[in-house]
């Protein structure tokens, strides 16, 4: 069983971010709460903990992984261009339920990217996610915690029930609001490419980039 650490026990939030974010720079798998649902975290600088989100997850290599990451400075070392469109996006919707594709650094990882040369990055809405990224200094994956074709999860118990006895720990945040995982948006070309239409609808993207 994973180690649960509880967000709404006596333990102050500084400590349990401190708790997760040691498991992260020991190579660990984390569950957190996101502004959607559940994700399975691990530090986005680590291979060999990259590579496990593909086994706990029954996950084909072919499939990229996006990151959350601590702030919006964070951003440009992981990405070759940051384009006026992404700027615009970045100001009106983050923190927010939307990933932005860039062109991937020489710094990522093609275990993020899948050899497409692209990562998805985010700055969530939900502080925690933020607060792991910011404290451990580098970005974290923002994969769902669930086995592959499964439902994502939004209470920590049902990712225990997935994938519990593969991950190292759970930070039990309540339950996430769920719905729709977030949107994702390609400016690696113009105009930028809306991939998934998620949690921030195609109407606001439009409204902040003009088609």
């Amino acid at each position: 069983m994973p180690e649960i650490l509880k967000l709404f026990e006596e333990s102050s939030e500084e400590k349990i971010v401190s708790k997760a974010v040691k498991i992260l720079k020991d190579g660990g798998l984390i569950a957190y709460p996101t502004e959607t649902f559940y994700g399975l975290g691990v530090d986005a600088a680590n291979e060999q903990a990259i590579e496990k989100i593909f086994t706990v997850k029954g996950r084909d290599f072919r499939n990229p992984i996006a990151l959350i990451i601590g702030g919006p400075d964070d951003v440009n070392p992981l990405v070759k261009e940051v384009p006026e469109a992404a700027k615009k996006l970045m100001a009106a919707l983050w923190p927010g339920a939307l990933t932005i594709v860039f062109s991937a650094s020489n710094n990522v990882s093609s275990l993020l990217t899948a050899g497409s040369g692209k990562i998805g990055l985010r700055l969530s809405a939900h502080p925690l996610a933020r607060k792991l990224a910011r404290k451990l200094g580098k970005p974290i994956t923002a994969t769902s915690a669930n086995l592959s074709g499964a439902p994502e999860c939004s209470e920590a118990s049902a990712v225990i029930t997935q994938i519990g006895h593969k991950i190292d720990a759970v930070v039990d945040g309540g339950k996430t609001p769920g719905g729709m995982p977030s949107t994702l948006v390609d400016i690696t070309c113009d105009p930028p490419a809306i991939l998934r239409e998620g949690a921030v609808s195609r109407a606001i993207i439009e409204k902040h980039i003009h088609y």
